[in-house]
């Protein structure tokens, strides 16, 4: 993959696929398996639906810059507001890195990692949040319990366990694992870096200054096993 795709500003190393009622652009290598994984959640009576798949980096900005300014809601460990205006910068990148991607790091820009629900579940009384209360105990729970026991065998595993990584436990994501190990061959930190550093991005100073931190703990360690001790 080219740096530019690795980054989210090129398309180029996606195909469009039909999941469901909407098409979506997806890396090639993993079309068929999520394809598969949906079918098979269809026979066990779940409507498997993806609510983000391919992100580019102008959509990861714009969540990023609006979460910087306090403009969008930005929560703690325990889904709670942060106040935004009142932290340093540097507080303030960490603080969104709680739950969204630097832009230019986001596995969302790959085209193998997906937000995925049960349609069934949702209704004008239970809309869909995408927070851990909703999944491990909430709407999406039986969802999650079968995904939780099914993904691997179709090729998929959760990256973010809030455990290995510097983002916090995400039951609704999963990553397609032959198309990562593939693209994490491909990933150099300085590569990123250059890009990333052109694009306008609020707190440049701090990700400048601590991208090697922000690239080995949010971009590289991630989860690639079970996630048995998330069962009830």
């Amino acid at each position: 993959m080219k740096p530019s795709e690795l980054v989210g500003l090129s398309t180029s190393h996606l195909v469009e696929c039909l999941v469901g009622s909407k098409h979506f652009l997806i890396h090639p290598t993993a079309q068929l398996d999520l394809l598969r994984l949906k079918s098979a959640a269809s026979d066990a009576g779940f409507n498997l639906c993806v609510a983000s798949g391919f992100r580019d980096f102008e959509r990861q900005k714009a969540i990023w810059n609006s979460k910087m300014l306090g403009q969008r809601p930005t929560l703690d460990k325990h889904d709670q507001p942060i106040d935004m205006p009142s932290l340093t910068e540097h507080e303030k990148v960490f603080s969104v890195l709680l739950w969204s991607a630097l832009p230019g790091t986001s596995r969302h820009h790959w085209g193998c990692d997906f937000d995925l629900y049960d349609h069934n579940a949702v209704s004008p009384q239970t809309p869909l949040q995408l927070t851990q209360n909703e999944y491990l105990a909430g709407p999406q729970h039986s969802f999650f319990q079968w995904l939780k026991t099914h993904a691997k065998q179709f090729g998929f595993f959760f990256p973010f366990d809030g455990k290995r990584s510097g983002y916090q436990f995400e039951p609704w994501h999963v990553s397609h694992y032959t198309t990562w190990q593939e693209i994490r061959r491909e990933l150099k930190s300085h590569l990123l870096l250059e890009v990333i550093l052109e694009q306008g991005l609020l707190g440049e100073e701090t990700i400048e200054k601590q991208f090697e931190h922000i690239y080995t703990q949010y971009v590289m360690s991630v989860n690639e096993g079970d996630l048995d001790e998330f069962s009830h």
